[in-house]
């Protein structure tokens, strides 16, 4: 039988991130090769505008009307389907004062291994990748990611593979800005997710 409530968050959740990589793509100036061969025609032309000063080749592939941009920039134009999760997301959010080495990702289970040094790819569930993800300002740069009531769950799924400093560290602070998350929002995401029964008796014995 469909779960209709499951479904209408489901629905909203897309919308919502289908406008996310709208304006993150209006915003940034990051073009991929294949956006440049849309763009310009072929690759002479390409050439052409990068000796006249109009374009930059930053990488292998990526191309940008600046001289200069910086890294997660780059990684979210090179990987718009995935969303910036874990180490990355928690900095963001002011949960931990570790600075992440890399940048986490989360992309689908079909998607193609990320070879990419800057890069720690998290392999994440068709129907679960895009709950909670949210456009947010990053070190001036727009970029999606999940929002602090997904990232809370996220927290106790990977428990087990987190050092328990840091683990800790975290919580803790989950636990002094409870008031401002949506609590119903983490109930509803909750029911989206494999095992939510062992992830809502970790919420109650470790959060609330």
């Amino acid at each position: 039988m469909l779960n209709w409530a499951k479904l209408y968050i489901f629905v909203n959740e897309c919308k919502k991130c289908i406008s996310t990589y709208i304006c993150k793509v209006e915003k940034s100036m990051v073009i991929l090769y294949r956006q440049c061969l849309e763009k310009y025609g072929s690759d002479y032309q390409i050439r052409q505008e990068i000796l006249a000063g109009r374009l930059f080749k930053l990488e292998k592939g990526v191309y940008s009307e600046k001289k200069y941009e910086s890294d997660i920039v780059i990684v979210s134009a090179k990987y718009p389907k995935a969303v910036f999760t874990m180490d990355s997301a928690f900095y963001h959010y002011n949960l931990t004062d570790t600075i992440p080495e890399k940048y986490h990702l989360a992309t689908a289970k079909n998607t193609r291994q990320i070879r990419d040094s800057r890069v720690v790819q998290k392999f994440e569930n068709s129907d679960t990748l895009y709950l909670g993800a949210e456009s947010v300002e990053f070190d001036g740069e727009t970029i999606v990611m999940y929002n602090r009531e997904r990232m809370l769950l996220e927290l106790l799924r990977n428990k087990n593979v987190l050092p328990f400093d840091y683990y800790k560290e975290i919580l803790g602070n989950y636990r002094r800005i409870l008031y401002e998350l949506d609590t119903q929002l983490i109930q509803d995401y909750l029911q989206q997710f494999p095992k939510s029964n062992m992830i809502s008796r970790a919420l109650q014995l470790e959060v609330f």
